[in-house]
């Protein structure tokens, strides 16, 4: 089971909307589901909160050490519960996806993301799950920095969101352990709309 989950992010109100901070938007919104408040824990380096929930209990966190040195904050709270790295979940925001696009795995290369690059190394291991959250990216590499660190459109912002209202849809399941299905329940594809019949023409008889 999911024993931590951990947003990606920046402290301040000058990154607060910015895609950067997707990891946060879906931690404020599970802090929100599980009826929890996060607040300043200096020994984590971050906000915390402790929810109980129906498969015991899991710490929610968002470090507050800026973005590239996120592993110092999950390291020092995982550590302390004895949390190994299987029971953690980060959730970040991901280039690689169109926004509102969501993805869950486990592992993986860090792919340039500066957050998971110090989680690994504070983790010494890259075996813990990834909520990746899409947020598209600018098609351009060199735009890369200034892309993350503003706010997305308003359509792609409704987008994110509408990603991480998915994403909620399959939380008991994460914080059950139960991987597999939430991974087919967030990755499966909406059902394609029927094309509508011409006018004038009528269904086909089906046989007695």
């Amino acid at each position: 089971m999911i024993k931590l989950i951990v947003g990606l992010g920046n402290p301040g109100p000058e990154y607060e909307a910015t895609r950067h901070n997707a990891g946060f938007w879906f931690v404020d919104e599970v802090a929100r589901n599980l009826k929890v408040s996060l607040q300043p824990e200096r020994g984590y380096f971050g906000n915390a909160a402790r929810a109980a929930t129906p498969h015991g209990p899991v710490w929610l966190l968002e470090p507050m050490t800026y973005m590239n040195l996120s592993g110092k904050a999950v390291a020092a709270l995982a550590r302390f519960f004895k949390i190994a790295p299987g029971e953690i979940l980060v959730a970040h925001d991901e280039l690689d996806l169109p926004p509102g696009q969501v993805k869950l795995k486990l592992g993986g290369s860090h792919a340039g993301h500066n957050g998971l690059r110090d989680i690994h190394a504070q983790l010494g291991s890259a075996d813990y799950w990834r909520l990746r959250l899409g947020i598209g990216h600018p098609g351009v590499k060199a735009e890369v920095v200034h892309y993350v660190l503003r706010k997305p459109s308003p359509e792609h912002r409704v987008a994110i969101e509408n990603g991480i209202t998915q994403s909620l849809s399959a939380l008991d399941l994460m914080l059950a352990g139960e991987m597999e299905r939430a991974m087919m329940k967030l990755h499966a594809k909406p059902p394609r709309p029927k094309p509508p019949r011409p006018e004038g023409v009528s269904p086909p008889e089906t046989p007695r």
